[in-house]
């Protein structure tokens, strides 16, 4: 029965050749089965109707039944509008149309009873709306059968050519008249729609598009979003396991001199607990025989390179070698500068790999290390390059992993044999638990939750261009006390070239009030050469500058503990992820620091919470949960490159639980029948079979 779904969607009444071209060009929707599955974007409550005399500014979408006064024309040429009076028993709104004038001013009637539908507008004291929604009164649309009218997501050229609200309606109504229960096979086994109380599919799709109440709405919402969840948990899970059983790996079974020798005589402080428990977890996994796919999140400074090294630590007592990878050469010397210096008492050898280190020194070091003499390399992408020959690979660190592609992760895998290297992925980038559970299912997950004791929350506070001043005062105060600052503008790719002004310009500002010589300023920025980057980082790293102005390049990797304040500028263009990394920059030696959040006065409510967010917490968790709330999943960093978060109604901000429970069935489900073979498991062997659009073998890389 799924040739009905793939029907060509110009073969539904009403749509023909020329919108069904229109419909997949702006919306995709090709066949029956893609405009079944776009849901709609929200709902008109027929059931409620607002009187003009109670609107206000903030009344948001409102339904109303009045009758149509007055309707002209003003302004001229691509001003042109269409102003229009309504008016109930109890007011007057004002109606605005900027395009499709000349047919609606054939549709309209002055005098005629209308229900309209819209969000209302004020501007200077009068309110309006604008392009609302609008129908002339009639029995269905106020006692309506169905208390909720789909509203689907449009484009102006669909509205354009007759495929406008009610039209999109009228079509999907039509759809479903055609629609049998045969054509929506069930996909979940029956005694998980009785435990869960849910309806059948094809129940669930009549009711999403044209619910009569809430609660079908309720019942429709909830079957569909845990059946995306719960597909999406089966794969992940079959790949995880399908790797436990099929990817063999090295056995780490000793803990031997280089480990304890390190731990009990060099390890420059107490490790906290949950450093301990990652650690364990890690050494659980290398005695196991099979491929360590393990994830590490940890906010910024609770030690995630003391767990990366003493993991390194536990290769070599086995006869391994391990290499760590970073995205940028600054994160890459930073590691290698702290992990040779946790280690220069030992006769461990550590080198350094990035693209700027050719020649002889070069090939020294892949002579080395294609030898055995060097046990640990620390480098940028150049690790996965052919030329980068180890003698025997045992584990592979990954920093910050989400910026490099599969294919680069995956280059990584092929550098030893017969078995692939233990993997051990790192984050600073706190992750959401419902996105962790989504775009790192298949991977074990370990969580650094504790900071080092002594370690002081950040002060952070929110100041605007009033206030530059003082801030100024506050930056001299804190240079006087032999304490360093950060600068940092946004540099973002669409306007570089501005961006790079607003630098400049930044930095000639603050030359005129910190002055030579009582003051040294470096700059850094993405356009410098390396040579010159380098030299700057090292001179403030050294103390030589006060102040280091900068853009985002140094928002990983760069670990200066005597600099105590980051003022962050135009706080507004940074994402909630991204201010955090900023501000881990300080707070890193024992004294108090401070991180000032400077922005413009005029802030969308997004920016505005982002700042009351920052402000209010030094938590990275939460931090990551309410960038997830106002950005969506698709927009946090390294999503979009996944191909996982493909979801058409579920929400990972807000269905954390559902996500939970589909989590927990699917697992129990492949506990009792790892290979799905019984009768009323074969939907789901059906339905994962045709969803299935991982890339073979990658899907067993992290």
């Amino acid at each position: 029965m799924q040739e009905f779904l793939d029907s060509p969607i110009e073969y539904l009444k009403g749509v023909g050749p020329k919108k069904g071209e229109l419909l997949r060009k702006e919306l995709d929707i090709a066949t029956f089965g893609d405009l079944l599955w776009f849901y709609p974007s929200r709902y008109i409550d027929k059931t409620q109707f607002h009187q003009i005399a109670e609107l206000h500014e903030d009344s948001g979408s409102v339904q109303i039944k009045g009758i149509l006064r007055r309707l002209v024309t003003e302004g001229e040429g691509r001003k042109t509008r269409l102003v229009g009076q309504f008016r109930d028993e109890t007011g007057m709104i004002q109606l605005v149309w900027f395009t499709g004038i000349s047919y609606l001013q054939k549709q309209l009637l002055i005098g005629q009873e209308y229900v309209l539908y819209g969000k209302v507008n004020a501007f200077r004291d009068d309110l309006s709306i604008a392009h609302p929604e609008i129908e002339v009164v009639s029995t269905e649309n106020t006692q309506m059968a169905s208390a909720f009218a789909p509203v689907y997501p449009s484009t102006e050229k669909l509205n354009n050519l007759g495929l406008d609200v009610k039209s999109r309606r009228r079509l999907v109504k039509s759809l479903l008249e055609k629609l049998e229960p045969a054509h929506l096979p069930e996909t979940l086994p029956e005694y998980v729609l009785k435990k869960l109380k849910l309806p059948s599919r094809y129940e669930a799709v009549l009711l999403i598009h044209f619910p009569r109440t809430a609660e079908e709405l309720e019942a429709a919402r909830a079957r569909l979003k845990f059946e995306e969840l719960f597909f999406l948990q089966m794969r992940l899970l079959q790949i995880k396991r399908r790797r436990h059983d099929e990817v063999k790996g090295y056995v780490f079974n000793k803990v031997g001199e280089i480990f304890n020798d390190f731990y009990q005589n060099h390890l420059p402080f107490e490790l906290t607990g949950a450093q301990k428990r990652v650690l364990k977890e890690v050494r659980q996994d290398l005695g196991l025989g099979i491929q360590m796919n393990r994830l590490v999140q940890g906010d910024v400074g609770s030690g995630k390179t003391m767990v990366a090294l003493l993991s390194m630590l536990l290769a070599l007592d086995n006869g391994f070698q391990a290499c760590m990878m970073a995205p940028t050469e600054i994160l890459a010397q930073q590691h290698y500068l702290s992990i040779s210096e946790y280690l220069k008492d030992s006769p461990i050898e550590v080198a350094f790999l990035s693209g700027t280190i050719k020649g002889k020194a070069r090939e020294k070091i892949l002579a080395r290390l294609a030898a055995g003499e060097i046990h640990i390399l620390i480098g940028t992408h150049a690790l996965i390059e052919p030329p980068v020959v180890f003698k025997n690979l045992g584990l592979a660190i990954t920093d910050e992993q989400h910026r490099f592609g599969v294919a680069q992760r995956a280059a990584l895998w092929k550098k030893n044999s017969p078995y692939p290297p233990h993997v051990l992925v790192m984050t600073a980038t706190p992750i959401p638990r419902t996105l962790a559970m989504t775009l790192f299912g298949d991977l074990d997950i370990s969580v650094i939750d504790e900071l080092p004791p002594g370690r002081k929350n950040i002060i952070t506070q929110h100041r605007n261009e009033n206030h530059r001043l003082r801030v100024f005062g506050f930056m001299k105060e804190q240079i006087a006390l032999g304490r360093q600052i950060y600068v940092v503008y946004p540099m973002i790719e669409e306007s570089e070239k501005m961006d790079l002004q607003n630098l400049m310009a930044g930095y000639e500002a603050l030359s005129r009030d910190f002055p030579k010589p009582d003051y040294q300023i470096s700059i850094l920025h993405g356009k410098m050469k390396p040579a010159d980057k380098d030299y700057e980082m090292q001179r403030f790293v050294r103390g030589e500058t006060k102040i280091m102005i900068a853009t985002t390049v140094i928002e990983v990797g760069v670990n200066v503990p005597n600099a105590s304040v980051m003022v962050v500028e135009n706080t507004e263009r940074f994402g909630l992820s991204q201010l955090h990394q900023l501000r881990g920059r300080v707070g890193r030696g024992a004294d108090q620091s401070y991180c000032i959040l400077m922005s413009g006065f005029k802030l969308s409510s997004v920016s505005r919470e982002r700042i009351q967010t920052m402000v209010a917490t030094n938590n990275g968790f939460e931090i990551a949960e309410a960038d997830l709330r106002l950005r969506g999943p698709g927009d946090i960093e390294g999503t979009q490159q996944s191909g996982i978060i493909n979801l058409r109604l579920a929400d990972l901000a807000k269905d954390g639980k559902i996500l939970q429970t589909a989590r927990e069935i699917a697992a129990r489900i492949l506990d009792d029948d790892p290979r799905l073979q019984r009768e009323e498991h074969q939907p789901l062997v059906l339905e994962l079979a045709k969803n299935q659009k991982v890339k073979k073998g990658w899907s067993r890389i992290s």
